[in-house]
């Protein structure tokens, strides 16, 4: 396990509206007000040209081959994630959802486009003082969380830690 420790900043309100795609309105939102990072909670629906990614499509397999599933029907959502910043400073969001309808539901990951049904409610938990940043991983293929890097900004964040 790597570790390091931050404090929270501003607490940020949304309300997405129909058709818009998840992952870019708050990945340009964190980029318009400088958030860095943050912790994000999504509620609402993801309308029926959704595509999440649902699992790689051999877990063994490396690099990892994503697997992705479009929904054809509309879904209630909700979701947590993460936003870190690559390695351009850019921030990157990284969130899981579970969209159900009728005792049908779907998990997976919103980066290939889930897209506002209506309204989707998004709070973002700015997150300071810590280094961590999204460093692809050229073993599985994407960008992988490392808490202990050194802001872009040239801040000196809390000392990384490792768990015993």
């Amino acid at each position: 396990m790597k570790w390091t420790e931050g404090s929270l900043g501003r607490v940020f309100v949304l309300r997405l509206n129909d058709g818009e795609i998840l992952h870019l309105q708050i990945e340009n939102f964190a980029a318009a007000r400088r958030i860095r990072a943050a912790a994000v909670i999504a509620v609402g629906a993801a309308d029926s040209a959704s595509v999440f990614v649902v699992g790689p499509r051999r877990a063994a397999e490396r690099p990892v081959r994503p697997m992705e599933r479009r929904i054809s029907d509309v879904r209630e959502l909700a979701g947590v994630g993460t936003i870190f910043p690559d390695r351009t400073g850019r921030p990157v969001l990284h969130m899981h959802v579970a969209a159900g309808r009728c005792g049908r539901t779907i998990t997976g990951c919103v980066r290939r486009g889930v897209r506002v049904w209506q309204v989707m409610e998004v709070v973002i938990l700015e997150l300071k003082e810590t280094a961590a940043a999204r460093l692809p991983d050229a073993l599985l293929g994407f960008s992988l969380l490392e808490p202990g890097r050194k802001p872009a900004s040239g801040r000196s964040a809390k000392k990384d830690r490792a768990a015993p």
